[in-house]
Order: C-alpha cells, then structure tokens, then sequence
C-alpha cells in the first residue's frame, strides 16, 4: 500500500484530513523530536482506532513532513506512489 493510500484510508476511517490530524498532533506536542512513535501511535489507537501500519504512514509526516523517499515514486514496491509530496488536504480535494 503507498503511502498516500494509507492517507486516505485514515482520512475515510477517522473523518480528519491527514492535515487536521497533523495540527492536532502538532498542539499535543507531538512533533518534538523527543516523542518516541510508540506515544503517537498509542494516540492514534486509542482516539482514532488506527492500527500500527496507517499509524507509522501519519508518524512519517509528523516527524518528517509530506516529503517521502524519492525511491518509492513511480516504482512497483509495496510502498509506491505517484508524487514525492503526499497531499494532506483531503481526498476530495486533491488535484488529479
């Protein structure tokens, strides 16, 4: 599954944009480089029902942004996608 996928799956499961998600993350403190995933995904369980895979795919953008690996963009991996920028902004809103 891409990581963008994953996205949208916590977008359709939760009812957040990955961005709400991100802000709400960013006003627990979550976003110091001091928080250990295992505290985020913790969150994300317990408020959201989000288990450990679609979890670390929303830890990836609080910790390092919407920039993923450049290996991962147009490849046939398990972790493709079509950008090297994931769209935060909701399904429904993103430019085809």
């Amino acid at each position: 599954m891409s990581f963008q996928a994953y996205l949208d799956t916590i977008e359709r499961r939760t009812g957040l944009t990955p961005r709400q998600l991100l802000e709400i993350a960013r006003a627990k403190g979550f976003d110091d480089p001091s928080v250990k995933a295992g505290v985020i995904l913790d969150w994300l369980r317990e408020d959201y029902g989000l288990g450990r895979g679609h979890g670390m795919a929303l830890v990836h953008v609080i910790r390092r942004g919407p920039r993923i690996d450049a290996r991962h963009v147009g490849t046939s991996g398990s972790h493709r996608d079509e950008s090297e920028i994931l769209w935060l902004d909701g399904r429904e809103s993103r430019p085809s």
